[in-house]
Formats: C-alpha cells, structure tokens, sequence
C-alpha cells in the first residue's frame, strides 16, 4: 500500500493479532523442502489478493524477487528499505523490484534484472523455486513475487537512489502468525485493513507492512495448506 497523504501505518492501531494460528513447521523451512513445495503443485488459496485501489492510473505490471539467504542452519529473508525520494512506496520496506520492461522474458527475468540494478545482486547466484499468484496493490501495481534461494558467494551493492538500507528476517519469524498484527482505518470513505510484521534487530525496528507483508502472508498460507 502507497503511503496516503498524512498517514503513518505505525500509528495506526493494532486491532488483531493472530497468534491463534499455527505456525509453520521448521523443517518445511529449508531450500530442499521449499523446492519441494513449489514442485509438488498442491492446491492451495492465497489470502491476499488486493488492496483497494486508489490510484486512477492503468495497471502496471512488476515482479519482486522474495530472496532466502541460507545463515546457519536458517533461512533468512532479503529486504530492502525504499529512499524516500521515489515516487512510489517511498520509505517503505519492500522486495527488490520493479515494473516489468518489454525485454524481459517472464516475471522471473524482471525479477532478477530488478535486484540486479537496485541490490547488484548477480544472478548466477539466485535459483528460482517458483511463483506466487498476482498482488495488485492500491497504487495499481500487479505484482508477481518470485521466490528464489541466494547461494554462497554474492555481494551486494544498493543503488543509492533507490535503497536507503537492506537487511535479513528470519523466515521462521515471518511464517509466524503470533508476529502478524492486522491494522484497520477508514480513509475515503472506505474501510482500508492490511497486515504489518514488525522486527526489531540491532539496528531499529522494521516496520514491514502492505504489500510486503501481504506477499508474506501469501508465503505463510503456501507452506502451511
């Protein structure tokens, strides 16, 4: 979800915790299980499809890269923080990605061409596990996340321009319901939800929320149905 004008999600309140919900099993959280998942083709139903829509401009397709970086015997997840110049999603925590070029193959080429030019992150080190179903936020981006395992050996270089910082959650701590919060207000006349996750590690509290967490949120239900 875009920023709207004078809105700030953290002060928003929290009117849901889902904690009730299990959580996802550890040993479905390592590279050979996820690839298995992703190859197995089970049904399952995402939870999150759509923001409310509050832009008047056409739909825009992009691809974000969900990067898990293996630290130890954990998967980690990849984010990145947006400057808070950009015109979209300005100062928020986000995958790596961007709108779809006409050069690019499928969603997974936009996807590692994105983390390319916003993290440097080379390609030869990332394996694509799969795909996620669209995410289409309110500011009209149509979003397909692509999720991949970061092998040994990258280096990382942010563009400036567009990322501010980029850090690692544990997958464990996001497939976690107990750490989902559900936040609601009423802006336009309409009744907005959206999820946020937040972690606290060294540095400062990441406040992950909107379309990030709905993405992640969608991960959580693929792994668990």
């Amino acid at each position: 979800m875009t920023a709207l004008p004078n809105f700030d999600p953290r002060l928003v309140p929290v009117v849901g915790v889902d904690s009730h919900l299990p959580k996802v099993r550890a040993e479905s959280l390592q590279p050979a299980a996820l690839a298995q998942r992703f190859a197995s083709a089970k049904p399952w139903l995402p939870e999150m499809h759509a923001e409310p829509r509050f832009s008047e401009r056409e739909p825009v397709h992009a691809s974000v890269l969900v990067p898990l970086v293996m630290r130890g015997d954990q998967l980690q997840v990849l984010l990145t923080l947006r400057t808070a110049n950009l015109s979209s999603h300005s100062g928020q925590i986000a995958f790596p990605g961007g709108k779809a070029d006409a050069e690019d193959a499928d969603a997974a080429a936009t996807a590692l061409r994105e983390a390319q030019e916003e993290i440097g992150l080379d390609a030869q080190y990332v394996e694509v596990l799969g795909q996620f179903p669209i995410y289409t936020t309110g500011s009209a981006f149509m979003i397909t996340p692509v999720v991949a395992v970061v092998h040994p050996g990258f280096t990382l270089q942010p563009n400036p321009n567009e990322v501010a910082d980029i850090f690692e959650v544990p997958l464990a701590f996001l497939m976690d319901p107990a750490h989902h919060r559900r936040h609601a207000v009423q802006w336009a006349g309409q009744r907005r939800e959206w999820l946020s996750m937040p972690y606290t590690d060294a540095s400062a509290e990441r406040f992950i929320w909107g379309a990030t967490a709905g993405i992640l949120r969608n991960f959580y239900r693929f792994l668990l149905d």
